[in-house]
């Protein structure tokens, strides 16, 4: 008998989604109780309504994302990540939650042909969902960097290249971010727009490094993801997390360096855009 895989359930990773299951709980807790007034179950059972019906309308009111990005996301939320780290298949701890998804993969896609750029770097691809999407955006002559360090995650991802019209258009590099930057540095390389979802503690130094070296282009942007962290970088600090205290200590730092200006949005786990003044 063949191995049957179960699927793991996604877990709420966004400030929004959070938000949704504890007023799941909520609610829940409101109507097993009878001393809770009828007045706030509804008012609490309409908050939630408000709270879990924005992302799925969003996504509707979203252009849908291709054959081959939905077939990635299948792929990757098929996998045992749970599993791999223990068997020694990766360095690190993965889940499928890293995924960047429909709507984020469609806004990244946006900000291409917005700003018609035609070179992109990618520090931290996972399994390519964002580097595809990207790179249907790009020009036939357009070209986009990918950095990775699993080379689980690296192989799934070309795999996944191998079946778009647009892979081709990818480059993977597989290693420590950190590293691969300074190589793209002192080869004199400049991307018109970076994204940056990888190791959350280095967000620092991706961000020094791409503007002491050069790496972004004059009239070029940076997009990050995660910048919002659960909602932790806002909560107090002894309720943050090592990976939040390390998104918090880099929005300050980005608030901070008059080199910049910088807008964070709201989606998903947050997403902050960046240019040089």
């Amino acid at each position: 008998m063949d191995n049957i895989v179960q699927q793991e359930t996604p877990r709420p990773i966004t400030p929004l989604g959070i938000l949704v299951e504890q007023l799941k709980a909520i609610v829940q807790q409101a109507k097993e109780n009878q001393n809770v007034p009828d007045g706030i179950t509804v008012s609490l059972h309409k908050a939630l309504l408000l709270a879990a019906g924005l992302d799925p309308y969003v996504n509707e009111c979203t252009t849908e994302e291709s054959p081959a990005l939905a077939a990635l996301a299948k792929k990757t939320s098929q996998e045992a990540w749970n599993q791999l780290q223990s068997k020694g298949t990766t360095v690190r701890h993965l889940e499928q939650e890293m995924l960047s998804g429909h709507l984020e993969g469609q806004l990244l896609k946006m900000f291409i042909y917005m700003t018609r750029a035609k070179s992109v770097l990618e520090i931290g691809m996972f399994t390519g969902y964002s580097a595809l999407a990207m790179a249907e955006a790009l020009p036939t002559d357009g070209r986009l960097v990918a950095c990775e360090v699993e080379p689980y995650t690296a192989e799934l991802a070309k795999s996944a290249f191998q079946a778009s019209p647009h892979g081709g258009k990818i480059h993977v590099k597989l290693g420590p971010a950190l590293e691969t930057l300074y190589k793209l540095a002192a080869a004199h390389e400049s991307f018109d727009l970076v994204f940056i979802d990888a190791d959350k503690t280095e967000y620092v130094q991706y961000f020094q490094i791409l503007l002491d070296h050069n790496l972004l282009a004059p009239n070029g942007f940076i997009c990050v993801d995660n910048t919002l962290l659960q909602g932790q970088v806002y909560l107090p600090p002894e309720e943050r997390s090592k990976n939040g205290e390390a998104i918090a200590a880099f929005n300050r730092i980005v608030k901070e360096d008059s080199r910049v200006e910088q807008v964070l949005l709201p989606i998903r786990d947050g997403l902050t855009i960046i240019r040089r003044v």
